[in-house]
Protein backbone atom coordinates (compact mmCIF):
# COMPACT_ATOMS: atom_id res chain seq x y z
CA UNK A 1 0.00 0.00 0.00
CA UNK A 2 2.05 3.08 -0.99
CA UNK A 3 1.57 6.04 0.98
CA UNK A 4 -1.15 7.92 -0.36
CA UNK A 5 -3.45 4.89 -0.04
CA UNK A 6 -2.45 4.89 3.42
CA UNK A 7 -3.32 8.35 4.55
CA UNK A 8 -6.79 7.64 2.60
CA UNK A 9 -7.56 4.69 4.41
CA UNK A 10 -7.13 6.77 7.88
CA UNK A 11 -8.53 9.56 6.23
CA UNK A 12 -11.68 6.84 5.15
CA UNK A 13 -11.90 5.93 8.89
CA UNK A 14 -11.66 9.27 10.19
CA UNK A 15 -15.05 10.42 8.87
CA UNK A 16 -16.47 6.84 9.52
CA UNK A 17 -16.09 6.99 12.93
CA UNK A 18 -17.28 10.55 12.90
CA UNK A 19 -19.99 9.51 11.04
CA UNK A 20 -21.08 6.37 13.32
CA UNK A 21 -20.67 8.66 16.72
CA UNK A 22 -23.30 11.30 15.12
CA UNK A 23 -25.32 8.95 14.37
CA UNK A 24 -24.98 7.18 17.64
CA UNK A 25 -23.95 3.95 16.05
CA UNK A 26 -21.22 1.10 17.91
CA UNK A 27 -17.68 2.39 17.34
CA UNK A 28 -15.75 0.37 14.99
CA UNK A 29 -14.27 -2.79 15.99
CA UNK A 30 -10.87 -1.58 16.65
CA UNK A 31 -11.75 0.88 18.90
CA UNK A 32 -12.37 0.75 22.44
CA UNK A 33 -15.74 2.10 23.94
CA UNK A 34 -15.57 4.64 26.65
CA UNK A 35 -17.63 3.61 29.59
CA UNK A 36 -17.56 6.69 31.87
CA UNK A 37 -15.46 9.51 32.28
CA UNK A 38 -15.18 11.67 36.08
CA UNK A 39 -13.76 14.24 37.75
CA UNK A 40 -12.77 14.50 41.24
CA UNK A 41 -11.41 17.73 42.47
CA UNK A 42 -9.73 18.26 45.66
CA UNK A 43 -7.50 20.82 47.44
CA UNK A 44 -4.78 17.95 47.54
CA UNK A 45 -4.98 17.01 44.14
CA UNK A 46 -7.41 16.58 40.84
CA UNK A 47 -7.88 12.74 39.47
CA UNK A 48 -9.56 12.71 36.05
CA UNK A 49 -10.57 8.84 35.08
CA UNK A 50 -11.63 7.11 31.84
CA UNK A 51 -13.33 4.24 32.08
CA UNK A 52 -13.25 2.10 29.16
CA UNK A 53 -14.11 -1.34 27.75
CA UNK A 54 -9.98 -2.11 27.01
CA UNK A 55 -6.86 -0.44 27.77
CA UNK A 56 -5.58 2.29 26.50
CA UNK A 57 -2.38 3.78 25.87
CA UNK A 58 -1.86 7.10 26.05
CA UNK A 59 1.11 9.87 25.46
CA UNK A 60 1.41 13.05 27.60
CA UNK A 61 2.95 16.61 27.35
CA UNK A 62 3.40 19.79 29.29
CA UNK A 63 3.10 22.96 27.79
CA UNK A 64 3.03 26.59 29.13
CA UNK A 65 2.80 29.90 29.03
CA UNK A 66 -0.36 29.23 29.39
CA UNK A 67 -0.05 26.24 31.69
CA UNK A 68 -1.81 22.84 30.50
CA UNK A 69 -1.36 19.21 29.85
CA UNK A 70 -1.91 17.79 26.59
CA UNK A 71 -3.14 13.99 26.70
CA UNK A 72 -3.16 11.72 23.04
CA UNK A 73 -5.33 8.60 23.69
CA UNK A 74 -4.90 6.04 21.15
CA UNK A 75 -7.46 3.71 19.69
CA UNK A 76 -10.50 5.79 20.80
CA UNK A 77 -13.27 7.82 18.17
CA UNK A 78 -15.09 10.48 20.03
CA UNK A 79 -17.93 9.87 21.82
CA UNK A 80 -20.96 11.39 23.80
CA UNK A 81 -19.15 10.33 27.10
CA UNK A 82 -15.86 12.23 25.97
CA UNK A 83 -17.63 15.16 25.46
CA UNK A 84 -18.92 15.12 29.19
CA UNK A 85 -15.48 15.56 30.28
CA UNK A 86 -16.10 19.34 29.55
CA UNK A 87 -19.16 19.56 31.21
CA UNK A 88 -18.11 17.46 34.29
CA UNK A 89 -14.92 20.52 34.96
CA UNK A 90 -16.33 22.67 37.97
CA UNK A 91 -15.02 26.12 38.15
CA UNK A 92 -13.48 25.90 41.70
CA UNK A 93 -11.55 23.04 40.83
CA UNK A 94 -8.19 23.88 41.96
CA UNK A 95 -6.40 22.62 39.36
CA UNK A 96 -8.20 22.52 35.98
CA UNK A 97 -9.67 25.38 34.45
CA UNK A 98 -11.41 23.99 31.29
CA UNK A 99 -11.28 21.30 28.95
CA UNK A 100 -10.98 20.78 25.38
CA UNK A 101 -11.58 17.50 23.76
CA UNK A 102 -11.22 16.63 19.81
CA UNK A 103 -10.43 14.01 17.26
CA UNK A 104 -6.45 14.81 16.74
CA UNK A 105 -6.13 11.78 14.12
CA UNK A 106 -7.92 8.83 13.36
CA UNK A 107 -7.99 6.32 16.29
CA UNK A 108 -6.39 9.43 18.41
CA UNK A 109 -8.56 11.34 20.66
CA UNK A 110 -6.70 14.58 21.72
CA UNK A 111 -7.58 15.92 25.84
CA UNK A 112 -6.03 19.51 26.43
CA UNK A 113 -6.43 20.42 30.00
CA UNK A 114 -5.83 24.37 30.68
CA UNK A 115 -4.57 24.28 34.60
CA UNK A 116 -4.95 27.23 37.24
CA UNK A 117 -1.30 26.31 38.38
CA UNK A 118 1.79 24.19 37.28
CA UNK A 119 1.24 20.59 38.24
CA UNK A 120 3.09 17.42 38.38
CA UNK A 121 1.06 14.89 36.72
CA UNK A 122 0.98 11.28 36.88
CA UNK A 123 -0.91 9.19 34.41
CA UNK A 124 -1.35 5.35 34.86
CA UNK A 125 -3.52 2.75 33.95
CA UNK A 126 -5.68 0.37 36.13
CA UNK A 127 -6.74 -3.52 35.63
CA UNK A 128 -10.43 -4.38 35.71
CA UNK A 129 -11.64 -4.83 39.79
CA UNK A 130 -14.69 -4.59 41.79
CA UNK A 131 -17.59 -2.80 39.27
CA UNK A 132 -14.67 -0.86 37.43
CA UNK A 133 -13.55 -2.12 33.87
CA UNK A 134 -10.88 -0.21 32.52
CA UNK A 135 -9.95 3.09 33.83
CA UNK A 136 -7.16 5.23 32.26
CA UNK A 137 -6.23 7.77 35.31
CA UNK A 138 -5.02 11.43 35.36
CA UNK A 139 -3.54 12.78 38.72
CA UNK A 140 -3.19 16.47 38.70
CA UNK A 141 -0.69 17.07 42.09
CA UNK A 142 0.63 20.22 42.86
CA UNK A 143 4.20 20.73 41.89
CA UNK A 144 5.25 21.87 45.41
CA UNK A 145 3.58 19.70 47.88
CA UNK A 146 1.63 22.17 50.80
CA UNK A 147 3.70 21.18 54.13
CA UNK A 148 0.38 20.21 56.13
CA UNK A 149 1.98 21.09 59.69
CA UNK A 150 2.06 24.94 58.66
CA UNK A 151 -1.01 24.47 56.73
CA UNK A 152 -2.76 23.63 60.01
CA UNK A 153 -1.01 26.20 62.29
CA UNK A 154 -2.01 28.57 59.36
CA UNK A 155 -5.99 27.28 59.56
CA UNK A 156 -5.67 27.47 63.43
CA UNK A 157 -4.59 31.21 63.46
CA UNK A 158 -6.82 32.16 60.85
CA UNK A 159 -9.52 30.85 62.91
CA UNK A 160 -8.88 32.55 66.11
CA UNK A 161 -8.63 35.58 64.03
CA UNK A 162 -12.30 35.41 62.50
CA UNK A 163 -13.13 34.42 66.02
CA UNK A 164 -11.36 37.67 67.98
CA UNK A 165 -13.14 39.85 64.61
CA UNK A 166 -16.46 39.04 65.81
CA UNK A 167 -15.84 39.75 69.51
CA UNK A 168 -14.53 43.23 68.22
CA UNK A 169 -17.19 44.07 66.09
CA UNK A 170 -19.71 43.20 68.31
CA UNK A 171 -18.17 45.01 71.57
CA UNK A 172 -17.28 47.85 69.42
CA UNK A 173 -21.01 48.26 68.44
CA UNK A 174 -22.22 48.11 72.16
CA UNK A 175 -19.49 51.06 72.93
CA UNK A 176 -20.04 52.59 70.19
CA UNK A 177 -23.65 53.17 71.30
CA UNK A 178 -22.88 53.98 74.72
CA UNK A 179 -20.31 56.45 73.16
CA UNK A 180 -17.32 55.43 75.28
CA UNK A 181 -13.59 54.29 74.37
CA UNK A 182 -12.62 50.80 76.16
CA UNK A 183 -10.15 48.30 76.19
CA UNK A 184 -11.08 44.35 75.04
CA UNK A 185 -8.59 41.33 76.12
CA UNK A 186 -7.17 39.67 73.29
CA UNK A 187 -7.20 35.60 72.93
CA UNK A 188 -2.86 35.85 74.14
CA UNK A 189 -3.77 37.96 76.75
CA UNK A 190 -3.29 41.36 76.14
CA UNK A 191 -5.43 44.18 75.71
CA UNK A 192 -5.86 47.10 73.09
CA UNK A 193 -9.04 49.34 71.51
CA UNK A 194 -12.50 47.79 70.64
CA UNK A 195 -11.73 47.18 67.05
CA UNK A 196 -8.23 47.46 66.52
CA UNK A 197 -7.25 44.77 64.08
CA UNK A 198 -5.28 41.77 66.04
CA UNK A 199 -2.03 42.07 66.07
CA UNK A 200 -0.31 38.59 64.38
CA UNK A 201 -4.12 37.48 63.88
CA UNK A 202 -5.69 38.57 60.88
CA UNK A 203 -8.27 36.33 59.28
CA UNK A 204 -6.19 36.23 56.00
CA UNK A 205 -3.96 33.34 55.99
CA UNK A 206 -0.44 34.02 56.72
CA UNK A 207 2.54 33.13 54.08
CA UNK A 208 5.62 33.72 56.01
CA UNK A 209 7.09 31.12 58.35
CA UNK A 210 5.58 30.71 61.81
CA UNK A 211 6.93 32.49 64.86
CA UNK A 212 8.15 30.45 67.99
CA UNK A 213 5.54 31.86 69.91
CA UNK A 214 2.80 30.14 67.10
CA UNK A 215 4.96 26.96 67.42
CA UNK A 216 4.50 26.69 71.03
CA UNK A 217 0.73 27.51 70.49
CA UNK A 218 0.82 24.20 68.08
CA UNK A 219 2.58 22.30 70.93
CA UNK A 220 0.33 22.96 73.60
CA UNK A 221 -2.65 21.25 70.95
CA UNK A 222 -3.83 18.18 71.10
CA UNK A 223 -4.00 17.02 67.41
CA UNK A 224 -6.55 14.00 66.32
CA UNK A 225 -6.77 12.40 62.91
CA UNK A 226 -9.76 12.27 61.42
CA UNK A 227 -9.91 9.23 58.80
CA UNK A 228 -13.00 9.21 56.20
CA UNK A 229 -12.34 5.87 54.82
CA UNK A 230 -12.71 5.42 50.92
CA UNK A 231 -13.63 8.42 48.77
CA UNK A 232 -13.62 9.42 44.97
CA UNK A 233 -13.22 6.02 43.37
CA UNK A 234 -14.10 4.13 46.19
CA UNK A 235 -17.03 4.12 46.93
CA UNK A 236 -16.88 1.70 50.35
CA UNK A 237 -19.92 -0.76 51.07
CA UNK A 238 -22.99 0.21 49.63
CA UNK A 239 -26.48 0.13 51.38
CA UNK A 240 -29.55 -1.76 50.10
CA UNK A 241 -30.89 1.53 49.32
CA UNK A 242 -27.65 3.02 47.56
CA UNK A 243 -26.18 4.49 50.73
CA UNK A 244 -22.91 4.67 50.22
CA UNK A 245 -20.12 4.34 52.65
CA UNK A 246 -18.09 7.04 51.62
CA UNK A 247 -20.64 9.54 51.66
CA UNK A 248 -22.11 8.66 55.33
CA UNK A 249 -18.23 8.62 56.73
CA UNK A 250 -16.89 11.57 55.52
CA UNK A 251 -20.21 13.69 57.20
CA UNK A 252 -19.63 11.95 60.43
CA UNK A 253 -16.18 12.53 59.78
CA UNK A 254 -16.67 16.28 59.59
CA UNK A 255 -19.42 16.51 62.35
CA UNK A 256 -16.71 15.36 64.60
CA UNK A 257 -14.01 17.59 62.74
CA UNK A 258 -16.22 20.79 64.23
CA UNK A 259 -16.87 19.14 67.45
CA UNK A 260 -13.22 18.62 68.03
CA UNK A 261 -12.50 21.63 66.90
CA UNK A 262 -15.02 23.38 69.74
CA UNK A 263 -12.88 21.90 72.57
CA UNK A 264 -10.24 23.95 74.00
CA UNK A 265 -6.77 22.76 73.53
CA UNK A 266 -7.51 19.99 70.58
CA UNK A 267 -7.58 20.63 66.79
CA UNK A 268 -8.75 17.97 64.15
CA UNK A 269 -7.22 17.25 61.12
CA UNK A 270 -9.22 15.23 58.26
CA UNK A 271 -6.87 13.16 56.09
CA UNK A 272 -9.60 14.27 53.68
CA UNK A 273 -12.49 16.94 53.75
CA UNK A 274 -14.56 16.44 50.68
CA UNK A 275 -14.98 13.15 48.28
CA UNK A 276 -11.64 12.03 46.48
CA UNK A 277 -9.69 8.67 47.36
CA UNK A 278 -6.84 8.79 49.48
CA UNK A 279 -4.83 5.80 49.40
CA UNK A 280 -4.43 3.89 52.53
CA UNK A 281 -0.50 4.29 52.89
CA UNK A 282 -0.96 8.19 52.51
CA UNK A 283 -3.67 8.62 55.07
CA UNK A 284 -0.99 6.99 57.25
CA UNK A 285 1.48 9.89 56.31
CA UNK A 286 -0.78 12.67 56.15
CA UNK A 287 -1.39 11.93 60.12
CA UNK A 288 2.23 11.86 61.15
CA UNK A 289 3.16 14.99 58.91
CA UNK A 290 0.91 16.87 61.16
CA UNK A 291 2.37 14.73 64.31
CA UNK A 292 -1.13 13.45 65.55
CA UNK A 293 -1.59 12.21 68.96
CA UNK A 294 -4.13 10.01 67.42
CA UNK A 295 -5.86 8.41 64.51
CA UNK A 296 -9.22 7.38 64.16
CA UNK A 297 -10.27 6.35 60.56
CA UNK A 298 -14.05 5.98 60.72
CA UNK A 299 -15.93 3.44 58.52
CA UNK A 300 -19.54 1.78 58.02
CA UNK A 301 -18.59 -1.19 56.14
CA UNK A 302 -21.14 -4.16 54.91
CA UNK A 303 -20.59 -8.12 55.87
CA UNK A 304 -21.61 -10.72 53.46
CA UNK A 305 -25.02 -11.24 55.72
CA UNK A 306 -27.72 -8.42 56.65
CA UNK A 307 -28.07 -9.54 60.10
CA UNK A 308 -24.46 -7.60 61.14
CA UNK A 309 -25.39 -5.14 63.13
CA UNK A 310 -23.68 -3.09 65.23
CA UNK A 311 -20.50 -0.86 66.29
CA UNK A 312 -17.11 -2.25 66.43
CA UNK A 313 -13.84 -0.82 67.33
CA UNK A 314 -10.54 -2.45 65.58
CA UNK A 315 -6.42 -2.00 66.44
CA UNK A 316 -3.96 -3.35 64.86
CA UNK A 317 -2.15 -6.58 64.94
CA UNK A 318 0.93 -8.02 64.50
CA UNK A 319 0.03 -12.23 64.95
CA UNK A 320 -3.12 -12.28 63.19
CA UNK A 321 -6.47 -11.55 63.55
CA UNK A 322 -8.60 -11.95 66.68
CA UNK A 323 -11.67 -13.22 64.96
CA UNK A 324 -11.92 -14.75 61.15
CA UNK A 325 -14.75 -11.06 61.26
CA UNK A 326 -12.28 -9.06 62.29
CA UNK A 327 -10.15 -11.08 59.30
CA UNK A 328 -12.55 -10.60 56.51
CA UNK A 329 -13.23 -6.64 57.70
CA UNK A 330 -9.29 -6.20 57.22
CA UNK A 331 -9.23 -7.54 54.08
CA UNK A 332 -12.05 -5.81 52.83
CA UNK A 333 -10.38 -2.33 53.89
CA UNK A 334 -7.03 -3.14 52.58
CA UNK A 335 -8.23 -3.91 49.45
CA UNK A 336 -9.67 -0.37 49.19
CA UNK A 337 -6.38 0.79 47.41
CA UNK A 338 -7.11 -1.76 44.51
CA UNK A 339 -10.59 -0.41 44.17
CA UNK A 340 -9.99 3.84 44.72
CA UNK A 341 -7.00 2.92 42.51
CA UNK A 342 -3.04 3.50 43.35
CA UNK A 343 -0.16 4.25 41.40
CA UNK A 344 2.30 1.50 42.58
CA UNK A 345 4.97 3.11 40.21
CA UNK A 346 5.51 6.31 42.34
CA UNK A 347 4.43 4.96 45.90
CA UNK A 348 6.32 7.43 47.84
CA UNK A 349 9.10 4.56 49.54
CA UNK A 350 8.63 5.94 53.45
CA UNK A 351 4.98 5.44 52.98
CA UNK A 352 5.66 1.66 51.92
CA UNK A 353 7.95 1.08 55.01
CA UNK A 354 5.20 2.56 57.07
CA UNK A 355 2.76 0.13 55.72
CA UNK A 356 5.13 -2.73 55.72
CA UNK A 357 6.70 -2.25 59.29
CA UNK A 358 5.22 -3.21 62.27
CA UNK A 359 3.90 -1.18 64.89
CA UNK A 360 5.94 -0.85 68.81
CA UNK A 361 3.87 -2.57 71.11
CA UNK A 362 3.27 0.68 73.24
CA UNK A 363 1.57 2.15 70.21
CA UNK A 364 -1.15 -0.71 70.18
CA UNK A 365 -1.48 -0.71 73.33
CA UNK A 366 -2.13 2.81 73.39
CA UNK A 367 -4.74 2.24 70.28
CA UNK A 368 -6.41 -0.85 72.58
CA UNK A 369 -6.48 1.85 75.21
CA UNK A 370 -8.80 4.32 72.70
CA UNK A 371 -10.57 1.81 71.26
CA UNK A 372 -11.93 0.76 75.04
CA UNK A 373 -12.80 4.25 75.86
CA UNK A 374 -14.81 4.73 72.26
CA UNK A 375 -16.64 1.56 72.75
CA UNK A 376 -17.70 2.95 76.43
CA UNK A 377 -19.44 5.39 74.88
CA UNK A 378 -20.65 3.87 71.70
CA UNK A 379 -22.36 1.19 73.83
CA UNK A 380 -24.88 4.19 74.58
CA UNK A 381 -25.73 5.23 71.16
CA UNK A 382 -26.87 1.54 70.01
CA UNK A 383 -26.25 -2.27 69.93
CA UNK A 384 -22.31 -3.00 69.61
CA UNK A 385 -21.17 -5.66 67.38
CA UNK A 386 -18.48 -6.81 69.66
CA UNK A 387 -18.18 -5.75 73.70
CA UNK A 388 -14.22 -5.45 72.82
CA UNK A 389 -11.56 -4.12 70.61
CA UNK A 390 -11.04 -6.54 67.68
CA UNK A 391 -7.24 -6.78 65.92
CA UNK A 392 -6.32 -7.52 63.11
CA UNK A 393 -3.63 -6.34 60.56
CA UNK A 394 -5.46 -2.93 58.95
CA UNK A 395 -3.40 -1.22 56.76
CA UNK A 396 -4.47 2.22 57.70
CA UNK A 397 -3.55 1.26 60.96
CA UNK A 398 0.42 1.01 60.97
CA UNK A 399 1.64 4.21 62.61
CA UNK A 400 4.30 3.02 64.52
CA UNK A 401 4.09 6.08 66.58
CA UNK A 402 0.14 7.02 66.46
CA UNK A 403 -2.45 5.49 68.59
CA UNK A 404 -4.61 4.49 65.77
CA UNK A 405 -7.93 2.81 65.77
CA UNK A 406 -10.78 2.17 63.16
CA UNK A 407 -14.33 2.41 63.82
CA UNK A 408 -17.33 0.47 62.41
CA UNK A 409 -20.27 2.71 63.41
CA UNK A 410 -22.67 0.26 62.20
CA UNK A 411 -23.16 -2.31 59.37
CA UNK A 412 -24.62 -0.66 56.27
CA UNK A 413 -25.49 -3.51 54.99
CA UNK A 414 -28.06 -4.44 57.79
CA UNK A 415 -31.13 -2.03 56.29
CA UNK A 416 -32.29 -0.88 59.96
CA UNK A 417 -28.98 0.30 60.27
CA UNK A 418 -28.46 1.53 56.68
CA UNK A 419 -31.23 3.74 57.49
CA UNK A 420 -30.19 5.15 61.23
CA UNK A 421 -26.84 6.15 59.15
CA UNK A 422 -29.02 8.30 56.90
CA UNK A 423 -30.00 10.16 59.95
CA UNK A 424 -28.70 12.91 61.11
CA UNK A 425 -29.84 12.65 64.37
CA UNK A 426 -27.95 9.47 64.68
CA UNK A 427 -25.04 10.63 63.11
CA UNK A 428 -24.95 13.27 65.56
CA UNK A 429 -25.32 10.39 68.38
CA UNK A 430 -22.21 9.05 67.03
CA UNK A 431 -20.46 12.30 66.75
CA UNK A 432 -20.99 12.92 70.38
CA UNK A 433 -20.08 9.27 71.17
CA UNK A 434 -16.69 9.19 69.69
CA UNK A 435 -15.96 12.61 70.78
CA UNK A 436 -16.60 11.51 74.69
CA UNK A 437 -14.11 8.37 74.06
CA UNK A 438 -11.42 10.80 72.73
CA UNK A 439 -11.85 13.07 75.61
CA UNK A 440 -11.89 10.02 77.94
CA UNK A 441 -8.31 9.01 76.31
CA UNK A 442 -6.21 11.92 76.87
CA UNK A 443 -7.74 12.67 80.10
CA UNK A 444 -6.03 9.56 81.24
CA UNK A 445 -3.02 9.47 78.83
CA UNK A 446 -1.95 13.15 78.38
CA UNK A 447 0.10 13.58 74.90
CA UNK A 448 3.58 13.79 74.74
CA UNK A 449 5.18 17.26 73.46
CA UNK A 450 6.14 17.31 70.07
CA UNK A 451 9.67 17.85 69.50
CA UNK A 452 10.06 18.09 65.64
CA UNK A 453 10.18 22.02 64.25
CA UNK A 454 7.81 22.79 61.52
Amino acid sequence: MTESERKARRGFLYVLGGLLVNLGLPAPAWASVVRAVRVWPAAQYTRVTIESDSALSVQHQRLNNPERLVIDVMGLELSPQLRDLVAKVQPDDPFIAAVRVGQFQPRVVRLVLDLKQSVAPQVFSLEPVAAYQHRLVFDLHPTVEQDPLLQFLQDKLRAEGQAQKRVDDALGEFIGRMGQPASVVTVDGGSRSAGASAPGMTPAPRESTPSAEDIQRLERLIIVAIDPGHGGEDPGAIGPSGLKEKDVVLSIGLQLRDRINATPGMRAYMTRDSDYFVPLGERVRRARRVQADLFVSIHADAFFTPQARGASVYALSTQGASSTAARWIADKENASDAVGGINAQVADAQVLRAMLDMSTTAQINDSLQLGSALLTHLDRVGRLHKRRVEQAGFAVLKAPDVPSVLVETAFISNPEEERRLADSEYQANLVDALHRGIRQYFSRNPPVARRRSL
